[in-house]
């Protein structure tokens, strides 16, 4: 087909430069002709376009006809000026030809996308057979992003369902009425309701990245005041996968209104600490555990990982999901172990030998452990005094504790036993040894066991209704792997002696939180599903807190990690670890409360800092 359009081209060009006479010599060199067709040939297959599907090809891949054309042009004069006496061919009639062959090439790749244009408008003007469905889209995002997203709903073929891409919503003022794979930037966010109702939008996708969770919220306002459905459109990766199986749009979620900013190594932070090592996650099978063992399994090439749990199932199906991240080189080691039996633990250090220990097994649940106060005794704080002293004991690099919000100003028995196993942890970095403890300190982490997202989204399945313990509760919230990806930084930056706090952004309202998720649904608050107060359970607060006041906070390396100073190198730790475990030897006394024993020992600890400071 080529060859028949360049020849014409030319033949074309000739003519309509030409006098008949002159015409005919075309014909006498025909040589040359075949050189010009040849060159011409051989220029596109260099430029690559026997190289692709054209029928699946954005209009940006014209550059590349442009491109070959253009080559071949120069050649063609080059080689008629430079080596040839006598002119086969008028310089005017090689432009005009090449320019003619590149509009039919262009149109000759591009036919299947105008023929389908062609018969959607007979259908819909002569025949009146429209789509059972035609939506109009409005896209958030008129970066790459979105332009990706316009581009492939165009591509969207279906007898029932098409797309009609609007326009862009964008606050960039540079962009307005500019225009984004042919559909115009009309508006920023503050006019998305008008749009709406203008042009009967029934999709609206976000297509933004690296946006805040306040922007975010801000625009999901703007959105809601619309008829329309919203779509989040992924990273670029995702869409590339979508490709593969994987959508191209995907319903909104809980995390996508904490932000969404990528989850990246800080390259200001040594990563050699944790890399090619042997380590020991406890509470492997957990939520915070799994997403470490996922993330180090993925990016941190670890010589040997034991995952301990005491949840069979979990270990099991957890080893599954990490043979498709690790080496080759990486060993996996289940350890079936309760950290409560430290000489069942004492046999898992003698054996392997870790080098760093990220401690994450604990009970957490707060009612739970309001009911049952010698749990949170056994498992927290025993559990975290056997692995912290077997770390010590046996020269582990580094040790890192995860703790909870919770345990400042503790009011339930679950954030006091965390607050001691960081004072613990604490005591054991003031003694003598080479091990490095820090522990690290965080809000709720969203979709983890236990959270409350989960929770919501099953009661809105059931069809309410939805559970929300106080109109006015407010929480921190974290996904699980900017968690777990801020975790591992801190673990680097430690130098021992170390609490750090994540900084976990604005506090959420639960009841806003509940209220968004009925929406994602396409529900209504209050009238699709019903939502009722069911009042503060034991233990619990209306607001958490992610320090103490007592608590200096210092900035790091990291712009999401502070380091908080409090207990200093005057903090006496055998006195406080003989305290505790004179409380673990004799349990909970029957005639004072669980949590008021409790916050007898770590007043204990902050009383004996202030004595020594004030002698």
């Amino acid at each position: 087909m080529d060859v028949v359009i360049i020849s014409l081209s030319y033949l074309i060009a000739f003519y309509l430069r030409a006098t008949i006479g002159s015409f005919q010599k075309l014909f006498e060199v025909p040589t040359f002709n075949l050189f010009v067709i040849i060159i011409t040939i051989v220029y596109l297959y260099a430029f690559g376009v026997y190289h692709r599907i054209w029928s699946r090809t954005s209009g940006d891949e014209v550059t590349i006809l442009i491109g070959a054309v253009f080559a071949s042009m120069i050649t063609i004069l080059f080689v008629q000026i430079a080596f040839l006496d006598r002119r086969p061919l008028p310089v005017s009639v090689i432009i005009l030809g090449n320019a003619l062959a590149l509009v039919a090439l262009v149109m000759a790749r591009y036919r299947s996308r105008a023929i389908r244009g062609l018969k959607w408008r007979w259908r819909a003007v002569w025949k009146q057979e429209f789509p059972a469905l035609r939506v109009n889209v409005l896209i958030v995002g008129a970066g790459e992003s979105g332009q990706n997203v316009a581009k492939r709903l165009k591509h969207h073929e279906s007898e029932h369902l098409r797309f009609r891409v609007i326009g862009f919503i964008d606050d960039d003022e540079h962009k307005q009425n500019m225009f984004v794979e042919g559909c115009r930037v009309i508006g920023n966010r503050t006019d998305i309701p008008f749009l709406g109702k203008q042009h009967n939008i029934g999709l609206i996708i976000m297509a933004i990245h690296n946006i805040s969770g306040h922007q975010f919220r801000d625009i999901i306002n703007y959105c809601e005041k619309t008829d329309a459905r919203i779509k989040v459109a992924p990273d670029m990766i995702a869409v590339v996968n979508a490709q593969n199986g994987e959508p191209l749009l995907r319903d909104l979620t809980a995390e996508d209104y904490l932000g969404r900013k990528p989850i990246e190594k800080d390259e200001n932070v040594d990563f050699s600490p944790i890399i090619d090592k042997t380590i020991l996650v406890t509470g492997a099978a957990g939520s915070i555990g799994s997403e470490l063992c996922r993330q180090l399994a993925a990016d941190y090439a670890p010589q040997r990982l034991l995952l301990l749990d005491t949840n069979e199932s979990g270990i099991y199906d957890l080893i599954k999901d990490l043979h498709l991240l690790l080496s080759t080189e990486t060993e996996l080691v289940p350890v079936l172990c309760d950290i409560t039996r430290r000489d069942k633990l004492q046999k898992v250090f003698e054996t392997y030998r870790p080098d760093v220990v990220f401690h994450a097994a604990a009970y957490k649940h707060v009612p739970m452990l309001e009911t049952y106060p010698d749990e949170a005794l056994r498992v927290n704080i025993q559990g975290t005094l056997n692995v912290s002293q077997l770390a010590k004991d046996f020269s582990v690099e580094r040790f890192v504790l995860i703790s909870t919000d919770k345990a400042v100003n503790p009011s339930s028995v679950m954030g006091a036993s965390k607050r001691i196993c960081e004072l613990l942890v604490l005591a054991l970095a003031n003694g003598p040894g080479t091990t490095l403890f820090t522990a690290v300190r965080f809000g709720n982490v969203l979709a983890s066991r236990g959270s409350v997202v989960p929770i919501f989204q099953r009661q809105i399945d059931m069809g309410g209704p939805v559970t929300v313990t106080d109109k006015s509760m407010t929480r921190y919230f974290m996904s699980i792997r900017e968690a777990v990806n801020l975790i591992l930084h801190a673990s680097c930056l430690t130098s021992g002696k170390d609490l750090f706090m994540l900084k976990m952004g604005e506090e959420v309202r639960i009841l806003d939180l509940a209220e968004r998720m009925i929406r994602m649904r396409g529900l209504r608050p209050y009238v699709d599903i019903p939502i009722i107060f069911t009042g503060r359970r034991p233990g619990e607060k209306l607001q958490e807190e992610l320090s103490n006041h007592f608590e200096h906070s210092l900035s790091t390396i990291h712009l999401d990690i502070v380091k908080l100073m409090e207990l200093g190198e005057d903090f006496e730790p055998q006195h406080f670890i003989k305290t505790v475990c004179s409380l673990l030897d004799s349990g909970f006394s029957n005639e004072r409360l669980p949590l008021a024993q409790l916050n007898d020992i770590i007043g204990l600890a902050q009383r004996q800092h202030e004595a020594i400071q004030g002698s």
